[in-house]
C-alpha cells in the first residue's frame, strides 16, 4: 500500500510541478501526435513509432544536439506504452541511485507487471564501470533504459551498453518545428497562452523561431516573457511587436559544446571551408564557434596546423602570417581580436593550396615499417671518420663527401639516403604559389642552366 501510495504522491507532484512549471515545460507533448520533429523516427509508418505503436519497445540510445527532443521522446514514449518513467542524471546521480530505481521497478513489476522506463540523461557521462552496471538490468528486463547523448555514442559508450541498445539519432529542430510549438501554445488555451488573446505579429513570430535557433524552450520562454511583461491594448488583446520580441530573447541559441561533437563538426566544417578556398564560409564556421564560446586559442592552433598541411610551401610564408595574426590577437583581445581572425582566416582561404607537406608522414611510415637504415659512410660525422682511419687503417669516407658550396649552384650531384631508398621520392611538389618556382630553380641548377 505505501509502494502505491508513493506512486500516486510522485504522479501528483509531477503534474503539480508541470501546470505551474514555465510555459515550454507545460506545452511538453504527452503523445506522439502532439510530439514535433524527428519525423525519420516518429512519422507514420517509421520504425520507431511501429514499435511504440506495438508496445514492444527495448532499451535504446538517443543521440543528437540539446534541445532536439530527447527527453520528451522518452516521456512520450512511456506514457503511450503506460510505463513508469524514471529519470536519472548522468552529471548528479550514480549507481547508487540506480540501485534505487532498480529496486522500485521490481516491485511495480511484481505488483502489477508494470514496466519502467528509465531515462538516464548525459549518459556519456558515465564511466565505464558506471554503465556496465546498467547491462544486467537491461539483460533481466527489470528495466528498459533509454540514454539521451550529446556525444558520439560509438565513442563515448561501452560496447557492451551500446550491442543491447538500438541507436536512434535526433536532428536539429527546424524553424518550421519551433513555429508550430508557437503556434499550438498561442491557441492552447489549457496548458499555453490561448486565455490571453496574443497577437502575434508574423515578423515577431519570425523573430523568435528563427532566434531560438532550433531551441523550442527558449522560444516558449520567450514567448512567456513577451506576453506576461506586454501591456494589454485598448481592445484587451496583447499584441506582441517585432521590437517586444528582440527584447524578450536575448541570446541566440548555438548549437555547439566545446566537449561534444558539435566541436569537432564545426570545426571539421571551418577546415574544409578554408582548404576549399571558401573565404565566407570560414568566416561562418568562425563566428559559430566563438558564438558557442569556443577558445580562440584552440582556433589559432588549427590555423597554425593548416597553414603547413594545407597552404605549405605554396606560401611558405602563412605560418609568419598567422603567428603574427596570433600575437595581436594576444595583445589586443576582443572584440578588437576579430579583426585578427579574420585576417587569419581570409588569408589562408586565398593562399595557393599545397599539401606537399605530407611527405613527412610517408617517411615516417617507410621508417616504422623497415626501421632506419645505416647512415651513408660519406654522411657519417667527420670526426669519427678520420678516429676509424687513423686506428682502424682504413680511408676516411669522409673524403667522399662533396661540399655543395663548392659547386655551382650550391648543389652537386650527391647520394643522401641508403642505397636501397636513393629513388624513393616521398616529396612530391605541388604546382601552386611559390612552391613550382622554388623546385623549378633546383631543377635547372640540376640541369646545369
Amino acid at each position: 500500500m505505501d509502494l502505491f501510495n508513493e506512486e500516486q504522491n510522485n504522479d501528483m507532484e509531477m503534474d503539480e510541478s508541470r501546470s505551474s512549471g514555465p510555459l515550454a515545460t507545460r506545452m511538453r507533448p504527452d503523445s506522439l501526435d502532439e510530439f514535433t520533429g524527428q519525423h525519420h523516427l516518429v512519422g507514420e509508418g517509421k520504425m520507431l513509432r511501429r514499435m511504440i505503436e506495438s508496445g514492444v519497445i527495448g532499451s535504446m540510445i538517443f543521440y543528437g544536439p540539446p534541445s532536439s527532443g530527447k527527453t520528451t521522446l522518452a516521456n512520450v514514449i512511456s506514457k503511450e506504452i503506460d510505463a513508469r518513467f524514471e529519470v536519472i542524471n548522468a552529471v548528479l546521480d550514480g549507481v547508487k541511485e540506480l540501485r534505487k530505481v532498480v529496486a522500485k521497478a521490481k516491485q511495480q513489476k511484481k505488483a502489477n507487471g508494470r514496466k519502467t522506463i528509465l531515462f538516464v540523461d548525459e549518459i556519456h557521462r558515465w564511466n565505464k564501470a558506471q554503465q556496465d552496471a546498467l547491462l544486467p538490468h537491461l539483460e533481466s528486463g527489470v528495466i528498459t533504459l533509454v540514454g539521451a547523448t550529446t556525444e558520439n555514442p560509438f565513442y563515448s559508450l561501452v560496447n557492451p551498453l551500446l550491442s543491447r541498445c538500438q541507436l536512434f539519432e535526433l536532428y536539429p529542430l527546424t524553424k518550421e518545428n519551433v513555429k508550430l510549438m508557437i503556434d499550438r501554445a498561442l491557441a492552447d488555451s489549457n496548458k499555453g497562452l490561448g486565455f490571453m488573446d496574443i497577437v502575434l505579429y508574423d515578423e515577431a513570430k519570425e523573430y523568435l523561431a528563427e532566434y531560438a535557433g532550433g531551441d523550442v524552450r527558449n522560444a516558449l520562454n520567450a514567448l512567456e516573457v513577451a506576453a506576461l511583461s506586454t501591456p494589454r491594448s485598448e481592445d484587451g488583446s496583447v499584441k506582441i511587436t517585432l521590437e517586444i520580441a528582440k527584447e524578450s530573447i536575448q541570446k541566440r541559441s548555438v548549437r555547439f559544446d566545446r566537449s561534444g561533437d558539435e566541436h569537432y563538426h564545426f570545426a571539421s566544417a571551418f577546415i574544409k571551408s578554408m582548404r576549399g578556398s571558401d573565404a565566407d564560409a570560414a568566416l561562418y564556421w568562425l563566428n559559430a564557434m566563438l558564438e558557442g564560446g569556443e577558445d580562440p586559442g584552440f582556433i589559432f592552433r588549427r590555423l597554425l596546423i593548416f597553414a603547413s598541411e594545407d597552404v605549405g610551401m605554396a606560401d611558405p610564408y602563412a605560418i609568419t602570417v598567422i603567428n603574427s595574426t596570433h600575437e595581436a590577437f594576444l595583445k589586443t583581445g576582443m572584440p578588437e581580436g576579430f579583426y585578427f581572425l579574420a585576417h587569419a582566416v581570409i588569408f589562408l582561404s586565398l593562399c595557393p593550396k599545397s599539401n606537399s607537406t605530407k611527405a613527412v608522414f610517408e617517411v615516417r611510415e617507410q621508417i616504422t615499417k623497415s626501421g632506419v637504415e645505416e647512415v651513408p659512410a660519406h654522411l657519417k660525422d667527420k670526426t669519427a671518420n678520420k678516429l676509424a682511419s687513423r686506428y682502424l687503417d682504413i680511408e676516411n669516407a669522409s673524403d667522399e663527401y662533396l661540399y655543395p658550396h663548392n659547386y655551382s649552384g650550391h648543389w652537386v650531384d650527391q647520394q643522401y639516403l641508403p642505397d636501397h631508398l636513393k629513388s624513393a621520392g616521398w616529396y612530391k611538389p605541388g604546382n601552386q604559389g611559390r612552391e613550382p618556382s622554388l623546385w623549378q630553380r633546383l631543377q635547372k641548377i640540376k640541369e646545369g642552366d
